[in-house]
């Protein structure tokens, strides 16, 4: 009974062997070791969050069976799980169905392409071809290739230091102040009435003058007299009635401020006065008449079209007799007149009664002043307690609320700054420099379309705008993109941007031209540039700068897939271990 069973087994063995012999997937196995694969990119990479894979294959003459469907499945291995990326499917030219056909007589060759979601698991990991034959039911594994090891997670190394920007003040250090008066006269006359000298408009700009001279902050620059006459009589008279109009003002002002009680000597330059004359008044004219509830003003605006000639303008109204005696008890005596303008430069306070006051008695400045206050300390939360009593003061204002936003982002507090930038949008809607600070928080909440569509909503806003834009890009794994935002800007996300983009020879001179010069991310990126144009030296001398700075370098690099050429090198290995 023994023998009997033995003898079916051989049997079925032997045909199995000779059912597997006949369908050609015998062979198949038996010549894998012919069958060549190349795996693109090898080391893996992750670009936008994804692993693109690129497979071609060949197989020579003779080998693949005619009646056969061969499945490729690229596995990707991984630390506690494995991800199975879209099977490929080969057929035998005697299968009808899909896949891409593999002739036995010559063989031939395939090519396949695949991308899946990367998972920061699949950082260390392996790619593996599982293959397997068929012919009806029969199935046959080969021997399972490993072709590409470990995942290049480079673009990952992007910092998070996205630029807000702050609404700025107006602050200005010295500002330029004027004060107005009109002094008017009595038709063809250039005396100035005493009268005239004390209306309360006069009075207003003597006292003016008496209490900015006792300002040390103030500074006068100059005054300019600007003399007319009204567009009636003669231009030969009327020019030489403003001109002494001019001057008599100038020596009033002077005899004026001889006074002793005042303390204000403006005679003492006689360059400090400027004087322009005006010998026909028509602009002043027709503003007045534009202002005035004069019966025909219409028809006499229509004159003052018509006829560019001063003589036939006057000659034309003066035929509306009624309409004339009007004008002139209403609209030219307002046009005998000389206005002074002074000019003075005024000192704002300093910056350290500012700061001053800036704790003790916020209130007592300007808006102006409290931006420009939190400007003046380095200290993060003085700055943020100045721009929120500037909130409170001035709660209509969009740069009070924007720029508590803005600190709020230097302290990593996304939710408050999210608050602040929404009250400041609401305020000043479409502001650049508020949907600038708004994509920030979009990228840092994870929604990086709304983020971009914000930044470019802001490009006005300034370099800050494209600066943030390029980190968007180097996520999404748009290089040349992120290499144009971050144009000649000197900085590690813009070194990374040039390596990712295939310029690893310019890594170097950006970082070493950047606030991460000394730093060990720096390092770190020249090193990884450095293995990038196979640079032994550049790799190990850089890795153990920033290994000394941060040991969590160690073991970034011991599993950092740019590294793979160099770990048979003994400088690294003993840099890593």
């Amino acid at each position: 009974m023994k023998n009997q069973s033995l003898q079916s087994l051989g049997l079925a063995l032997s045909i199995a062997i000779g059912f597997a012999s006949c369908t050609g997937l015998g062979k198949l196995v038996k010549n894998s070791s012919k069958i060549t694969y190349k795996v693109s990119p090898d080391p893996m990479e992750m670009h936008g969050d994804s692993i693109a894979i690129s497979i071609s294959g060949s197989y020579p003459a003779k080998v693949f069976p005619k009646k056969a469907t061969v499945r490729t499945v690229p596995v990707i291995k991984y630390n506690g799980g494995e991800r199975t990326l879209k099977p490929v499917v080969l057929i035998g030219e005697n299968v009808e169905g899909k896949g891409q056909k593999i002739a036995n007589a010559k063989g031939g060759s395939f090519s396949y392409t695949d991308k899946i979601a990367y998972t920061p698991e699949m950082k260390v990991a392996t790619l593996e071809l599982r293959v397997a034959g068929q012919v009806k039911n029969k199935i046959k594994d080969l021997p399972v290739k490993k072709s590409a090891d470990g995942t290049i997670v480079t673009p990952l190394l992007v910092k998070s230091d996205e630029k807000a920007i702050l609404g700025k003040d107006n602050f200005q250090k010295v500002y330029s102040h004027t004060e107005t008066a009109n002094i008017f006269f009595n038709i063809n006359d250039a005396q100035v009435r005493g009268s005239e000298m004390n209306t309360p408009e006069t009075k207003a700009f003597r006292e003016y003058i008496i209490s900015a001279s006792k300002n040390p902050n103030v500074a006068f620059k100059n005054m300019s007299i600007s003399a007319y006459a009204s567009p009636d009589g003669e231009l030969s008279l009327n020019s030489n009635l403003a001109e002494d109009r001019a001057k008599a003002t100038i020596k009033s002002m002077i005899e004026l401020f001889k006074d002793k009680k005042s303390k204000v000597d403006l005679a003492a330059a006689e360059t400090f006065y400027s004087k322009v004359t005006t010998a026909e008044d028509w602009d002043g004219f027709k503003k007045a008449m534009e202002a005035s509830s004069i019966a025909d003003k219409d028809l006499i605006l229509r004159v003052l079209t018509m006829y560019p000639d001063g003589e036939t303008r006057e000659k034309e109204i003066k035929n509306l007799s009624k309409t004339y005696t009007e004008v002139a008890d209403k609209i030219l005596p307002k046009l005998r007149r000389s206005v002074l303008t002074l000019n003075v430069d005024v000192n704002s306070r300093t910056d350290e009664q500012i700061s001053k006051l800036a704790i003790s008695a916020p209130d007592s400045l300007s808006l102006e002043e409290m931006l420009y206050a939190a400007k003046l300390t380095n200290d993060i939360n003085t700055k943020l307690n100045i721009y929120k009593k500037a909130e409170s003061k001035y709660p209509a204002d969009w740069r009070t609320s924007n720029n508590v936003g803005y600190v709020y982002i230097l302290q990593n507090k996304l939710n408050d700054a999210d608050v602040e930038f929404q009250k400041a949008d609401a305020l000043s809607a479409n502001n650049p420099v508020v949907k600038n600070n708004m994509g920030i928080i979009a990228r840092w909440k994870g929604n990086r379309q709304a983020a971009m569509d914000l930044y470019k909503s802001a490009s006005s806003a300034g370099t800050e705008v494209s600066y943030n834009m390029g980190i968007i890009d180097i996520q999404n794994g748009k290089y040349a993109d992120a290499v144009n935002d971050f144009g000649t800007d000197n900085s590690f996300n813009s070194a990374l941007a040039k390596l990712l983009n295939g310029s690893s020879d310019l890594v170097t001179s950006v970082i070493d031209n950047s606030a991460d010069k000394d730093s060990a991310l720096g390092f770190y990126l020249k090193a990884v540039a450095g293995a990038r144009q196979a640079k032994a030296d550049v790799v190990t001398d850089n890795l153990k700068s920033a290994i000394q700075k941060d040991a969590s370098f160690k073991q970034m690099a011991k599993d950092d897939a740019e590294f793979i050429k160099f770990r048979d090198n003994a400088t690294f290995k003993g840099l890593i271990n």
